[in-house]
């Protein structure tokens, strides 16, 4: 029997404390009535239980190494990525508006953009989504052994959302999080998955509030 480093146990110990916090604390701050400030609070407490999980965790991997040893990071590429994965997902919306029984959690769930101040959610999402890649494409990606890495981490990143009881953002976050980590497993570096990450959800909450208005 081959046992882990104690490193790899170090590792493995963090994470799964971290996810256990961090999906409660998402189920607190999404029950939250929307409007309520404490969701600033809840968001932000969100993302740094995910960046003190990731940064304690162990030493991460950012950047890609070229075979000269040269660190390299192409940004038109994760952005391009991020882009078309934005457009799939409002070409999508256009099917879940002429669904209520889809729609209508979804419009809840943004609803805590549109009552909120959006300037302030706007860099609460973008900080979100660098602060969950560090952990989910990061510590998380790292402590799970090169084979399972991609399809665990993104069955463990859409489960931390299944206590939303939105069912749309479990399939987001399982595309999200399937995309983010196969583009982590391609360059080994955590930045671009984090790039396509913050692209997608930044989109998400500009567009997809007005284009549902439209449709609905």
């Amino acid at each position: 029997m081959i046992l882990a480093e104690p490193t790899t146990l170090r590792r493995r110990l963090v994470v799964a404390i971290t996810v256990a916090c961090g999906t409660v604390l998402l189920w607190w701050s999404l029950a939250l009535t929307p409007g309520d400030p404490l969701f600033y609070v809840g968001a932000l407490a969100l993302a740094a239980v995910w960046v003190i999980g990731a940064l304690t965790s162990g030493r991460l991997r950012w950047r890609p190494e070229d075979p000269d040893g040269v660190r390299s990071f192409a940004l038109w590429r994760p952005v391009g990525i991020g882009l078309a994965l934005l457009a799939v997902f409002c070409a999508g919306a256009l099917l879940v508006a002429q669904v209520p029984a889809l729609a209508t959690p979804v419009q809840n769930l943004l609803d805590h953009a549109r009552y909120g101040f959006l300037p302030v959610v706007l860099v609460i999402t973008v900080v979100s989504g660098f602060a969950e890649e560090l952990f989910f494409r990061g510590a998380l990606f790292q402590a799970i052994p090169d084979r399972y890495a991609v399809w665990l981490s993104t069955a463990l990143y859409a489960l931390t959302t299944v206590g939303s009881g939105v069912s749309l953002l479990v399939f987001a976050a399982a595309v999200l999080g399937l995309v983010c980590s196969l583009y982590r497993r391609a360059t080994g570096g955590v930045l671009g998955a984090a790039v396509i990450h913050i692209i997608w959800s930044s989109g998400m909450l500009l567009l997809l509030p007005p284009l549902l208005e439209r449709l609905i």
